[in-house]
């Protein structure tokens, strides 16, 4: 079960940064991007925070 932990984080990982460099460029500040953005990203941070505290829990 831990295996499989660390392969979300680590697909999270790649996936945060896959959007970040699909961003480069993209005007930000149009329609409330920015906020959506920002508030997706810190959801994901928790998440990903949040999975790699709770692991030694769920491999018991």
């Amino acid at each position: 079960m831990a295996h499989q932990v660390d392969r979300v984080v680590d697909d999270l990982d790649t996936a945060l940064l896959q959007l970040r460099e699909s961003m480069k460029g993209m005007p930000l500040n149009r329609n409330g991007f920015k906020a959506a953005h920002a508030r997706a990203a810190r959801a994901m941070g928790t998440l990903t925070t949040e999975l790699t505290d709770a692991r030694a829990a769920i491999t018991l």
